[in-house]
């Protein structure tokens, strides 16, 4: 097969991870043919390095040959899809000749079972080890970590890898054991903690070692680095009965044990010759938006899963998740702004945590104003009943949560061309 005719075919079994990529992605179908860098997010993906930059990733499966048959997956054992394999020397060229072209700047690698778990690792980390030492690649480089591998692979992953991840793939033991009977959670958990604890290893000697060595210290003499960008995992959406409820409980738990960087959903998406126990059709890509959103109230705002969502169930798909938290606890609003705790400001739907911050470095001088949320560029139309400033204060209408969603839900008016 030529190389061109692999990476069409693995490049695009490459799209169904979404642990490199963020929300918002077009449908991810594949129910109809696509070609080799159409808009689907097929061959190149964008993530983001430790250090915020974004970068163009070469995102491609070193196989789509599967021992597994999880029913989820396209590249299952038992699907009639076409398949194709990569040597790791194949995958090097490709990632050097697309970086040498400034098309991408690293690489996505994953890959199907072959043989078994520990020669699918040992392929992956010699594509690593190939562009690392043999031709002194610089570029990002996430590799996918087999869970079921031997704990001394995935640390030698760690060593040539930016980033690793695991995915968990599904929320809950019962849904791995329907969908994905082959995989264990707790082995996949196992290979999370083994990687955290490589991981806080590296970062405490790292940290050690600037202290006490000189500026002038050789740097080869620092710490070896261990996946510096983490590790993250992807969960399904869709795929079977469980809820938002228990998909942020289950990210929850997983950032809080294992520290992942990120925790991604990825909207189920029908394949051909769908087995019977799948969906017939894919959950709104909506829903997925939702979740991010949840998860970062989580992370960055200090929400817990079971305040964003109080009873079993899903997200509200109409609101964003902050907004329905704030009119579901309509007694702590509005906040004044001039006197709540930060933590109570960040609640405030409408204000980010920059702003927060800036309105507390504010409020040292001076008294804040309502024109001074308009100054920090806050979403003024979804913040006005929740807020007190010192010249502003909301009406009594305006404190039914029924009519700020009513208000805040309703269509937009068309806006007229401008000719």
């Amino acid at each position: 097969m030529e190389l061109i005719d692999k990476l069409s075919i693995l490049a695009d079994a490459a799209k169904y991870d979404a642990s490199c990529a963020s929300s918002g992605a077009p449908n991810r179908s594949s129910r109809g043919k696509q070609g080799l860098g159409s808009s689907n997010g097929m061959g190149i993906c964008h993530s983001f390095t430790p250090d915020g930059r974004c970068v163009s990733l070469l995102k491609v499966l070193l196989t789509n040959f599967c021992l597994f048959d999880c029913q989820y997956c396209i590249n299952r054992r038992s699907s009639s899809i076409p398949r194709a394999r990569f040597t790791p020397e194949e995958v090097v060229r490709l990632t050097l000749s697309f970086y040498r072209r400034n098309t991408i700047s690293g690489l996505f690698l994953s890959s199907g079972i072959i043989r078994s778990s520990d020669y699918t690792m040992e392929q992956l980390i010699r594509v690593a080890k190939l562009l690392r030492e043999t031709h002194q690649f610089r570029g990002y480089i996430h590799l996918k970590a087999i869970p079921e591998a031997d704990p001394a692979l995935i640390e030698e992953a760690g060593r040539y890898a930016d980033r690793l991840s695991a995915n968990v793939e599904l929320p809950t033991l019962n849904s791995l054991k329907t969908l994905a009977p082959e995989k264990r959670l707790d082995t996949i958990h196992s290979a999370m903690n083994h990687m955290r604890q490589r991981i806080d290893a590296a970062n405490d000697e790292a940290s050690a070692d600037s202290k006490s060595a000189p500026r002038s210290a050789n740097p080869k003499r620092m710490a070896p680095r261990y996946a510096p960008g983490g590790q993250s995992t992807q969960m399904i959406v869709g795929a079977d009965a469980t809820d938002d409820r228990t998909i942020l409980q289950s990210a929850q738990h997983l950032y809080r044990s294992f520290r992942l960087k990120r925790v991604y959903y990825s909207a189920f998406s029908p394949i051909p010759e769908s087995p019977s126990g799948l969906p017939p059709a894919a959950p709104p890509l909506l829903r997925e938006h939702r979740l991010y959103q949840a998860d970062f109230l989580i992370r960055g705002y200090g929400f817990q899963a079971e305040e964003l969502l109080g009873r079993p169930g899903n997200l509200d798909l109409e609101i964003d998740p902050k907004l329905a938290w704030a009119l579901n606890h309509r007694d702590d609003f509005p906040v004044d702004l001039n006197r709540a705790e930060p933590a109570m400001i960040a609640r405030v739907p409408g204000i980010g945590m920059r702003s927060v911050q800036r309105l507390v470095e504010l409020r040292r001088h001076r008294r804040i104003r309502y024109q001074d949320l308009v100054a920090l560029r806050c979403r003024m139309d979804t913040l006005r009943p929740f807020v007190i400033t010192q010249d502003y204060r909301p009406s009594e209408s305006h404190w039914e949560s029924q009519r700020i969603r009513q208000r805040l839900t309703a269509p937009q008016p068309a806006q007229m061309a401008l000719l």
